[in-house]
């Protein structure tokens, strides 16, 4: 099924020692671009994380926003060294400058660094799976999110693709009168620059032949009616197809282009630039299609 690059999905874990919450927010983008934003805490499943992002998701900017914190009581080490050197310090300053007093608990937890907090960062495997699971459930709502708005922009993508072809079945049904078209007008113009109704039919012929060789559209109908059986293939395909839409879409323009370019018809020409209003309008909504 078609997918948006739009949506936003969070998933959230807990355990006995922390709480982990996952916000991924996406928009289009023409290739996979992740933005990360998490703890440092978090920074040795940055890698392993990503990949779960980039197994789910093919195109688009993708913003994660990881907020952890945990729980456990932090138990801190007590400085002995540094506390040995405070009080060794306080006690010839109260000797050599004659001072009273003594320095008291409070004093000594308040001087820098006399405690120090756990070194230890390797994250239990509980974390592990706890952070895994988060961003798992959230990538399954994102997911969802861009399969909804797919559905949608689908079904709008379907619609201007019926109305080129509707479009092209009134060129079709014009081309076939070009060639009489041609010789007509060639016919009264050089019956105008003589000023008599007398033609030669054989110069007639060569002219006409000539110009309907140059003004022929057969084969940009045909191009574009296989460009349009591709795009209806395509927009029921799964996985990624918006670098193939986006591929599809500017052939399509180009025929129309060569018709206008080709054709002085008026019923043609009009047609042909109602698929180029329709192609565009597809080329906009094709941004999002992932």
């Amino acid at each position: 099924m078609l997918k948006s690059m739009t949506g936003y999905g969070q998933g959230a874990a807990n355990g006995e020692n922390f709480n982990v919450t996952v916000d991924l927010r996406s928009v289009n983008n023409r290739n996979l671009d992740i933005h990360w934003r998490a703890p440092q805490d978090l920074a040795p499943l940055e890698v392993l994380l990503k990949k779960q992002v980039q197994a789910t998701i093919s195109r688009g900017r993708v913003d994660v926003t990881i907020n952890f914190s945990q729980t456990a009581d932090t138990v801190y080490e007590l400085n002995r060294p540094l506390i040995r050197g405070y009080l060794e310090a306080l006690r010839t300053m109260r000797d050599e400058f004659d001072l009273t007093g003594d320095a008291d608990l409070a004093t000594i937890v308040r001087l820098p660094n006399v405690m120090i907090a756990p070194t230890n960062n390797a994250l239990s495997e509980k974390v592990i799976q706890g952070v895994e699971a988060a961003m798992t459930q959230a990538l399954a709502a994102l997911v969802a999110m861009r399969a909804v708005e797919g559905h949608e922009l689908q079904k709008e993508l379907f619609s201007r693709v019926e109305r080129i072809e509707k479009h092209l079945a009134v060129i079709e049904a014009n081309a076939d009168d070009l060639v009489e078209a041609y010789r007509e007008k060639l016919r009264k113009r050089i019956s105008e620059l003589l000023d008599k109704n007398v033609v030669d039919e054989t110069r007639l012929a060569q002219e006409v032949a000539y110009l309907a060789e140059r003004s022929d559209i057969t084969e940009e109908v045909a191009r574009l009616k296989s460009h349009l059986t591709q795009l209806r293939e395509l927009l029921v395909n799964e996985g990624e197809i918006g670098k193939k839409l986006d591929f599809l879409l500017q052939e399509t323009n180009r025929e129309a282009n060569t018709i206008l370019s080709k054709s002085a018809e008026l019923v043609i020409c009009d047609a042909a630039i109602e698929i180029k209003t329709e192609v565009e309008k597809l080329r906009e909504q094709a941004q999002n299609v992932e």
